[in-house]
């Protein structure tokens, strides 16, 4: 390929990282919410919670990509550009599987660990934000690694609105030159190469919790030391 056509796929790679990061971040702000909505002492809140989670959760992103760039308009009278519509389609699709993370996560805490909460007469947020979230968010990463490698997927469902991601600057190519095969080949290699970013980046990111909240004892370290010391003792 040329160096204009490069220049294109560059271009599309860094449209699909905007847009990856910023329906990321709306995903798991959304997750985090309805998560701990899901846990929420009122049945009102854990049905709205429960609803977005299965309404989102039961349909398709592409379609609601497609009723939040053509439908949404024809109600509100204004239509979002393409990146915004892509981030708020994908962030709120993505956010309500996020959201049975957070509420497994959660969930599984050790009901002493509330008990304990309770016996020091802490506020239902501060035994979530003291007690529960330390806990339970090192073992949210496995699981949103995952959604986070199908959400780099899903972006390339923007391409249907014109916008210039990977896919649509792969597309593009293809026809300029008439070549699939090639093509095709290089967009697959570049999709592997970010996703295998992401999980290396989310596996040091679940490494660095667990070190903080002692799950995992960092090797080298005082405690790690310690044990050492005292298997060859025993």
């Amino acid at each position: 390929m040329t160096s204009g056509l490069w220049e294109l796929v560059l271009n599309g790679v860094w449209i699909t990282v905007q847009l990856l990061v910023l329906s990321a971040v709306l995903a798991t702000v959304v997750a985090f919410v309805a998560g701990i909505a899901r846990t929420h002492r009122l049945w009102i809140v854990r049905f709205l919670a429960g609803l977005y989670t299965e309404v989102f959760r039961g349909t398709s992103a592409l379609i609601m990509m497609f009723w939040v760039f053509f439908v949404m308009p024809t109600a509100l009278g204004w239509q979002l550009v393409p990146l915004w519509a892509g981030t708020l389609a994908l962030g709120l699709t993505y956010g309500a599987y996020g959201a049975e993370v957070v509420r497994g996560a959660i969930a599984a805490v050790p009901q002493a660990q509330r008990d304990a909460g309770i016996a020091l007469s802490l506020t239902p947020w501060q035994r979530t934000r003291l007690i529960l979230l330390p806990q339970s968010v090192p073992e949210m990463i496995p699981p949103f690694s995952n959604l986070l490698v199908e959400l780099l997927k899903g972006t390339a469902l923007v391409s249907i609105m014109g916008m210039g991601d990977l896919a649509f600057s792969g597309n593009l190519i293809r026809l300029a030159l008439q070549e699939s095969t090639e093509i095709y080949t290089y967009i697959l290699l570049i999709y592997f190469v970010l996703a295998f970013l992401l999980t290396r980046l989310m596996r040091g990111l679940e490494k660095s919790l667990k070190v903080r909240t002692g799950k995992v004892v960092r090797t080298g370290s005082p405690e790690a030391t310690a044990d050492v010391k005292a298997g060859a003792a025993a």
